[in-house]
């Protein structure tokens, strides 16, 4: 209540203020057309939470005290009862005004501008139909004339819809930016779960080596503790053994923090025009911090929705990123989509200096690596080994096609398109 108070208040005061750039369309004070009236509906459309018939008493009266204040301080002789009847009105039109605009106050979100402007003209209309008749019966003038009515017809309509569109435009731009901010987040979710799921699968692969060599090591030291001659090495082996099946429990919580973190399974999924979208995105940027000048190209022939994109992305960025990496100084990188015979065909192409005949065997082994830091430390990439894993856990296969033009590099990405679409399963 107390912050709705201030609210208030600082709405009045801004009011009061805006009141005073004005012009006089008639002869005389008795109509003026300020910036009151718009700065009050504007307060008044993105306040919405307010109570507006009490802040159109609260603004009301604040720029009655304003405006009499003002009156008495640059002529001595006026009192105080004259400069109240001489605001009266004005005082009057906020109440009326913000009264109106109560009227449809939950529903201002809802209309369009077009409506909205003609609403909030009517009910400034009437408002000032309203305080013209107060200012004629408190100084005994005749009512205006209906050439009058047609000027504060007018005024009334360009004066809202210049507001309304202004407060359209404001909130297009905060939408805009509001948008701009999401897609950042989710820009940054995708690529932390792209890099989790690599890591889950890199920690449950190891897991399996694990599991495997403490099978071996239980079943050397049954072996060793079968023979008299052995009994020293085989508790040694049993040691062994018993920490191994520590690390193993540990990587399977560290597994099961990772996989909730991940939340690879959710209902949630991407189409493949915008895994690509992203993919070129995320490299485009990737380039430039490289300081490259690297054009990212995309052509996608057949397009659905899968719940699997985070580990399409994985796989996709995994490869566009080392296709940027390739590129010397200026370049292309393409990544295409097209569906044959029942498999998805991601093709991932780059015009960088290519890969050495020796090296192109071995590009898919464990640990091989051609990207050294300038200390001489290797990569620390998921690398293309663990992307292959990746493809193959899916029923499909990844290959590198033989040097060709344009193209130096091509890396080609088959999956089945059943395991791929929404609902199936890998």
């Amino acid at each position: 209540m107390k912050s709705e108070g201030m609210q208030m208040t600082i709405v009045a005061l801004i009011v009061a203020v805006a009141g005073e750039f004005k012009v006089t369309p008639f002869s005389g004070e008795l109509f003026r057309i300020g910036l009151g009236s718009s700065a009050f509906l504007l307060c008044l459309l993105f306040m919405r939470h307010l109570p507006y018939i009490k802040t159109g008493i609260i603004v009301g009266v604040t720029v009655l005290i304003f405006r009499s204040l003002e009156d008495i301080a640059s002529a001595d002789h006026l009192i105080l009862l004259e400069c109240v009847r001489k605001h009266f009105s004005a005082m009057l039109y906020y109440i009326v005004f913000a009264a109106g605009m109560s009227r449809f106050q939950r529903k201002i979100h809802e209309q369009h501008p077009l409506i909205l402007g003609a609403c909030c003209s009517a009910v400034d209309f009437l408002s000032n139909e309203m305080e013209l008749i107060a200012r004629s019966t408190l100084y005994h003038l005749p009512y205006v004339q209906p050439a009058q009515w047609l000027l504060i017809s007018v005024t009334a309509i360009v004066r809202c819809y210049f507001t309304i569109g202004l407060y359209s435009s404001i909130t297009v731009n905060q939408m805009r930016t509001l948008h701009m901010e999401q897609q950042k987040r989710m820009e940054q979710m995708l690529k932390i779960g792209s890099g989790l799921y690599g890591e889950v699968f890199y920690l449950k692969k190891s897991m399996e080596t694990i599991e495997q060599i403490t099978a071996k090591s239980y079943d050397l030291y049954c072996r060793l503790n079968e023979s008299p001659d052995h009994k020293a090495f085989s508790r040694s082996i049993l040691e062994i053994t018993q920490q191994i099946h520590e690390v193993k429990k540990d990587s399977q919580r560290i597994l099961a923090g990772l996989l909730k973190l991940s939340d690879r399974e959710t209902a949630s999924a991407m189409t493949l025009s915008e895994i690509v979208h992203f993919v070129l995105q995320s490299n485009r940027e990737y380039s430039e911090m490289l300081h490259k000048v690297t054009r990212m190209e995309g052509e996608v022939k057949s397009d659905y929705s899968t719940r699997h994109y985070i580990p399409l992305l994985t796989v996709l960025n995994n490869l566009a990123a080392n296709a940027v990496e390739a590129v010397e100084g200026e370049g292309t990188v393409r990544i295409q989509v097209e569906e044959l015979q029942g498999e998805t065909v991601f093709t991932v192409s780059d015009t960088g200096g290519g890969i050495l005949e020796q090296d192109r065997e071995m590009v898919f082994e464990p640990g091989f690596t051609t990207k050294y830091s300038q200390e001489g430390m290797a990569a620390t990439g998921i690398g293309l080994s663990h992307v292959r894993d990746i493809v193959r856990s899916f029923g499909g296969a990844i290959e590198l096609k033989p040097r060709g033009t344009p193209a130096a590099t091509t890396f080609v990405v088959t999956l089945p398109t059943k395991a791929l679409q929404q609902g199936g399963t890998e």
